[in-house]
């Protein structure tokens, strides 16, 4: 296929991104037929797939709303993938402007995308890096430049924890990030979850992810709420994510159809 002008040449578009599948979901233009075959695929294995993500979407922007409506000003979401409508900093610093963000995603589409995006923005950036290279993104030159970590900041890992598998230790990953933080710090997080899927429909889930760069790893409640090890779970705790401080016009009518699992943790002082 051509490359499009505003894809890097060092990315493979003849492989599908999970990152471009997930815009795709989500009605954004950053994706690639690869891409879109392959989200079909899913949508085909699982057809809520679109409404799972949108559904995941809508948890962030209400948990980026209520930090903002707890003082945090400082943001670091960490596999925030393509940019599209509905992003952190402009759902944090519509609340408040002061507001700063840094984004890290591992896929360069994204990286390139959110720098072209944010080139005007001296409040936001992006990096790329892998959420297992911890020490890496917290000692970036460009997440120092911006971040205080001797400040509360909002730790944001949404639907990123399920490519990472229990051989990579995302307790500890998640662990490392706690003891960097301080006090008054939030942690968001939010995953696919199994609770209440057959195994067909996770093995039909399995597959198709597995021919993308970044596998599957479904995880229950229970272990989803372990890795909030150190933090005070916000109210409700670890919920279906239509469930977590749903407003007025959501739909919270069979959550669990949206397969997302989140919550919200507070560190205390």
């Amino acid at each position: 296929m051509q490359r499009p002008d505003w894809a890097p040449e060092s990315i493979d578009i003849e492989r599908p991104s999970v990152a471009r599948m997930y815009d795709y979901y989500l009605g954004g233009s950053h994706n690639f037929a690869v891409d879109r075959a392959a989200a079909q695929a899913m949508i085909a294995a699982v057809p809520t797939a679109s409404l799972m993500a949108q559904a995941n979407r809508a948890f962030l922007r209400r948990a980026v709303q209520y930090l903002a409506a707890q003082g945090v000003r400082q943001f670091l979401d960490i596999g925030s993938g393509i940019p599209t409508v509905g992003n952190v900093h402009e759902i944090a610093q519509q609340l408040a402007p002061a507001s700063r963000v840094v984004y890290v995603d591992i896929d360069p589409v994204a990286v390139a995308h959110s720098r072209e995006i944010l080139a005007d923005d001296d409040r936001t950036t992006v990096i790329q890096q892998d959420l297992r290279n911890i020490e890496e993104i917290l000692h970036h030159p460009e997440v120092e430049k911006l971040l205080d970590f001797s400040r509360p900041i909002a730790v944001i890992v949404v639907a990123v924890l399920h490519f990472i598998p229990d051989s990579d230790e995302p307790a500890a990953i998640i662990d490392r990030l706690r003891r960097a933080l301080a006090p008054g710090s939030h942690l968001v997080l939010s995953q696919a979850s199994d609770d209440g899927r057959t195994e067909a429909e996770r093995a039909e889930a399995e597959a198709v992810y597995r021919k993308t760069d970044n596998p599957l790893f479904i995880r229950s409640h229970a272990q989803l709420t372990d890795l909030f090890a150190g933090f005070d779970l916000v109210d409700p705790g670890v919920v279906w994510v239509p469930l977590w401080r749903p407003e007025a016009l959501d739909n919270t009518e069979d959550a669990e159809q949206s397969v997302f699992i989140g919550g919200v943790g507070r560190l205390g002082d």
